[in-house]
Formats: C-alpha cells, sequence, structure tokens
C-alpha cells in the first residue's frame, strides 16, 4: 500500500449538509476500495488565487490515506463525475513526505488538545 494526499475544492453554494454529505461520499469511495485513512482536515471556505468556473471561493477538504493504486482510478472517475468538485489533486508520497505529513499530523493534533 502506498500513502497519497488528496485535496479537493467543491463550489462554494453548498450548504454544510451538502458538503459533509460530499465528504463523506469520496471517503466512502476510498474505503470501499479497500483504503485506509489516515486523517482528514477540513480547510474551510478559501478564496482561489483565480476564478475556476465563475466561482473565486470554494470549500477545500485534504484526506490522507494509504491505498493500492488501483484506488486512486476509483477516486479520481468519482471526482470528474461530481459536479459539486470544482477542482482535484491527489499525490503519491514518498518516504520523507510521509514522515514530514507524520510529524505535522502529531502537531497539528497536539494544537486541538
Amino acid at each position: 500500500m502506498n500513502q497519497y494526499e488528496t485535496v479537493f475544492i467543491m463550489t462554494p453554494v453548498l450548504s454544510d449538509q451538502q458538503m459533509k454529505e460530499t465528504v463523506e461520499k469520496f471517503k466512502g469511495i476510498l474505503t470501499a476500495a479497500g483504503a485506509e485513512i489516515i486523517n482528514e482536515e477540513e480547510w474551510g471556505l478559501k478564496t482561489m488565487a483565480y476564478p475556476i468556473q465563475k466561482k473565486s471561493t470554494g470549500f477545500y477538504e485534504f484526506i490522507e490515506f494509504k491505498a493500492e493504486p488501483e484506488a486512486i482510478a476509483k477516486l479520481e472517475i468519482a471526482y470528474r463525475r461530481d459536479e459539486r468538485v470544482i477542482r482535484y489533486l491527489t499525490v503519491k508520497n514518498e518516504k520523507y513526505a510521509a514522515e514530514y505529513a507524520a510529524k505535522r499530523r502529531n502537531k497539528f493534533n497536539k494544537k486541538e488538545d
């Protein structure tokens, strides 16, 4: 299993409930494909650097997970088919990036306590 990070931007016209349903949908796709979700962060409504589909803001969501490469194909097909997703990016973490992500997670979790 490889470690991946994905960030996707949802359209700003969604309600909180619709936004949560969208996130749960993608988490469900990952877990159905055998992925193990390590971390999830809701980055909230942010202004984008440039307008996409005539929208200048969007809801950002970050998910870190371990999965087989086949799961990525399923996830990205679901992103493309969902009209609520404006943009997405999924990257594979190599060894040093995975170590950094673990440190970042621990630092972030200590701040919440």
